[in-house]
């Protein structure tokens, strides 16, 4: 059974479409004194529920439903609950990087299974390392083979994936061996929520088409400091892509009126602008379809990474299996 917060609609009816189910009906009223409360208008009891809400502005809003969505399910003595959180912006809050400063990705974590969930299903982790925060197994789903096939089937010979910052050059690299050209990152420093310096580029861009791919955009910091470090740098026109696309403040304004810009691809896994009708906006629906499918018949989630993560490459002939 699927259920959706407020956060996505769209998403979950799109996922339901694709596994053939309906989605099921939720309440999610609001009291006079702003509490929130959630309330699931259907039997749940010993069944598979999953519940999607990716974690978007309102940030903490949506949050709190997520939580008691769960609880919701949990107290209706549901089988299984598995939060499908397309874009957990938690994942940015991952290292103690200041003095007496908050860990939001665990914190987020530890609120979600004690709410009583039993699997978390995400897309493209800020920081990686964010997956080790939960209790509860997490699958996390990759958009690159989708991003790629937007690009596949034009001419890019002259062309070369950029990542804004190093700790995004792993994805980068992959990306680039998909559509089988090369790769260079830049040198970013982050001085604040949204100012970044990035001061050279690692790798030969000079009079390249670039694709710019990052995990996830903002407020279009990085992707501006980025552009214009290229145009410095001699290249010629800039693609961009990205997992998430927030789009938050001014970013819409400042990457449409930016002419080195191309093209804006992204993925549907936060509601795409109104305002902004040329962006190019790839799904993610049969991606977590077909991952809620294989978690519910007890399949292989990491079969869907083959061909686009050669961690998960099938085994070379004569290789030795343990």
């Amino acid at each position: 059974m699927i259920f959706s917060g407020s956060a996505h609609r769209q998403l979950a009816l799109d996922i339901c479409d694709d596994l053939g189910v309906k989605l099921s009906p939720a309440l999610i009223s609001r009291f006079s004194n702003d509490c929130l409360q959630a309330q699931l208008l259907v039997n749940v009891r010993q069944r598979d529920v999953y519940i999607v809400q990716p974690l978007i502005p309102p940030t903490q809003d949506h949050l709190v439903e997520l939580l008691l969505m769960i609880d919701a399910a949990r107290g209706a003595s549901a089988e299984q609950i598995t939060a499908v959180i397309p874009h957990y912006s938690y994942a940015r809050s991952d290292k103690k990087d200041a003095s007496r400063i908050s860990l939001g990705g665990r914190l987020v974590a530890d609120l979600l299974a004690t709410a009583g969930v039993n699997r978390v299903l995400t897309m493209t982790l800020h920081a990686p390392q964010v997956q080790g925060f939960f209790s509860v197994p997490v699958d996390q789903l990759t958009a690159l083979g989708i991003l790629a096939e937007h690009f596949r089937g034009r001419d890019l010979h002259n062309s070369i994936v950029i990542s804004p910052d190093l700790g995004n050059a792993k994805n980068a690299a992959q990306f680039a061996r998909l559509l089988n050209v090369p790769v260079a990152a830049g040198a970013k420093r982050r001085l604040s929520d949204d100012q970044v310096v990035i001061d050279s580029i690692v790798g030969d861009v000079q009079g390249r088409d670039a694709i710019v791919l990052d995990d996830e955009i903002a407020t279009g910091g990085s992707i501006m400091e980025i552009v214009s470090v290229l145009r410095s740098y001699g290249c010629q026109k800039v693609s961009v892509a990205c997992t998430h696309g927030l789009f938050a403040g001014r970013a819409v304004e400042r990457l449409r009126s930016c002419e080195m810009i191309d093209e804006v691809v992204t993925t549907d896994t936060v509601p795409r602008p109104m305002d902004w009708p040329e962006l190019e906006v790839c799904t993610v629906s049969k991606l977590f379809a077909e991952a809620i499918d294989r978690i519910h018949n007890g399949r292989s989630v990491s079969k869907l990474f083959r061909g686009v993560d050669p961690m998960y490459a099938p085994p070379e002939s004569g290789d030795t299996l343990f």
